[in-house]
């Protein structure tokens, strides 16, 4: 391992931010997820460098999803990396096509989760920057998203009951942890995916970031992720609202039902929340918006007033004061 200077701006910055979030407590064991890109080195390194104030026990695990002809010798330059910092190394090889980004995300997730639980590592960590929130905060608001989705890229959540994601680089930059790199001559494996076009979010990082900085702000990755990180504390905070006024309008009964009276009463932002939870609690699964529109609507309808089927048959009708969900 090559020697450096014990301590830079970037070091100081995320041990004050795992101090300060309670994000990664001393002692756990961490499964570090290593693309073998910038971000994920950049992570590892720091991660390294503070594990004697933390006591954690570390390990990387890399996911190659045999996109690339050349993704059997990124594996194994990862655990090249992983033999010379002298950490554990895990791989998980996908067997099925990955049609897509998204059912690449999902298989990725899981085949860490799996780590996890077969080794006993309480805490992933990924190497999520500023760049990729801002990313996803454009990627989210060109899809119609509402704030729940701008602020989607978050500290930490819970992946099983006993398993956290936690993303420590949030303020970080992805030029920052370039530049990392390069002084701490770290060595970089560089992705050819994420120069192709086709996808939408290396758009996003190779043209439109671009055009942002040179034409709006040339800080707008970091403006960005500040707004994301505003809308998360917001939403946070109307989710939880949301739910004490769910508790309070509903009760245990055969038929799901919710009371209007106690709903008028409460903003039309809380309104639509309270809705989406109350659908998703009793039909399992995510509401689009036009579905919690139309029942978000019945709050002050006649009785009597109902909803066109949602997915499975289940209709929404209004009767004395009370919003119930009926099989169609």
């Amino acid at each position: 391992m090559l020697s450096s200077p014990p301590w830079t701006p970037i070091h100081a910055q995320i041990h004050r931010i795992l101090r300060q979030r309670q994000l990664l407590p001393k002692n756990q064991n961490i499964l570090i997820a290593v693309s073998g890109g910038q971000d994920s080195l950049c992570l590892t390194k720091l991660l390294i460098d503070l594990q004697s104030k933390w006591q954690w026990k570390l390990a990387i695990c890399h996911c190659d999803h045999q996109w690339r002809k050349d993704s059997e010798a990124n594996a194994n330059h990862v655990e090249k990396l992983a033999k010379n910092w002298q950490l554990p190394f895990y791989l998980q090889v996908t067997n099925q096509e990955l049609k897509s980004e998204a059912v690449a995300r999902e298989w990725r997730y899981q085949a860490l989760i799996n780590t996890a639980q077969t080794y006993n590592f309480s805490y992933i960590v990924t190497g999520h920057t500023a760049s990729d929130r801002a990313e996803t905060l454009i990627y989210n608001l060109t899809r119609g998203s509402g704030a729940d989705g701008l602020q989607s890229l978050t500290w930490q959540r819970n992946l099983t009951e006993t398993i956290k994601l936690v993303r420590p680089l949030l303020e970080i930059t992805r030029l920052q942890t370039a530049q990392f790199c390069a002084d701490f001559q770290l060595q970089i494996w560089e992705d050819s995916t994420n120069e192709e076009l086709k996808y939408k979010r290396n758009r996003i990082r190779l043209e439109l970031i671009p055009y942002l900085k040179q034409n709006f702000n040339p800080q707008v990755e970091k403006a960005l992720a500040q707004t994301a990180e505003l809308l998360q504390a917001e939403v946070e905070f109307l989710e939880s609202v949301s739910q004490e006024i769910l508790e309070k309008a509903t009760a245990n009964s055969a038929i799901p039902q919710i009371n209007c009276l106690i709903l008028r009463s409460t903003p039309l932002a809380i309104q639509r929340r309270v809705m989406r939870q109350f659908l998703q609690q009793n039909l399992g699964f995510a509401p689009s918006f036009e579905q919690i529109e139309k029942l978000t609507a019945l709050i002050a309808a006649p009785n009597r007033s109902c909803t066109d089927p949602f997915p499975g048959g289940t209709i929404a009708q209004v009767e004395n004061n009370y919003i119930y969900l009926k099989k169609a």
